[in-house]
């Protein structure tokens, strides 16, 4: 039986308008979030700008280890001598990095999070990432970061290929446009993750 579209569409406006509150176990959750680095919070943002990220991102992470559940941060340092393969939209990089491009946040790690650097998209491609986590016994992600639709979207494929449980905190996700980043979070990740935002995160005593 076909639903309506008129019902489809107030559902999804609830849904959307909504923000479930979620419980977590610090034991087995991690909060991982996607190149908060220099050479990227000096681009244009959108929805969120760059310092609002950031300071939602240090809130949530200070929440996660006050309940003593694991952070982790990632960078990206994409490689720059690789073979060039053809795609419409190269993706535009210099021959050399700018000194500090890597760089997270200043004030954004603390004393025992897990840094991750990463070479692609997906953070878990090519690092320890996945052991990482489950020798610490993490079975559900909360993942945020930038951009939804880029170094984010390719996370949450690969931990939900994993076997992770998710969780997209959407007040710490952001993109290099809206129209991108609403597409990864209406049509993608609703089919992978949970998604709410901060304030709805809890953690079971």
């Amino acid at each position: 039986m076909s639903i309506p579209h008129k019902w489809q569409s107030r559902n999804r406006a609830q849904s959307e308008s909504s923000n479930p509150v979620i419980i977590l176990n610090p034991r087995t959750t991690a909060l991982l979030l996607i190149d908060l680095q220099m050479g990227v919070l000096g681009r244009k943002l959108a929805p969120i700008p760059a310092d609002e990220l950031v300071a939602q991102g240090k809130a949530l992470a200070e929440k996660f280890r006050a309940a003593g559940a694991p952070v982790v941060l990632v960078n990206a340092v994409p490689k720059l001598d690789g073979p060039e393969r053809p795609v419409d939209e190269p993706t535009p990089l210099p021959k050399t990095l700018p000194a500090g491009f890597a760089d997270l946040a200043p004030g954004l790690a603390g004393p025992g999070d897990l840094l991750i650097t990463k070479s692609t998209w997906g953070a878990f491609f090519m690092t320890n990432l996945d052991s990482e986590l489950k020798n610490r016994g993490v079975s559900t992600i909360v993942l945020g970061g930038v951009a939804t639709h880029i170094g984010v979207e390719a996370t949450a494929r690969q931990a939900w290929e994993l076997g992770y449980e998710l969780v997209i905190a959407s007040d710490v996700t952001t993109s290099l446009a809206v129209e991108p980043h609403e597409g990864t979070m209406r049509y993608i990740f609703p089919r992978i993750a949970r998604i709410t935002d901060s304030d709805a995160l809890a953690f079971r005593a």
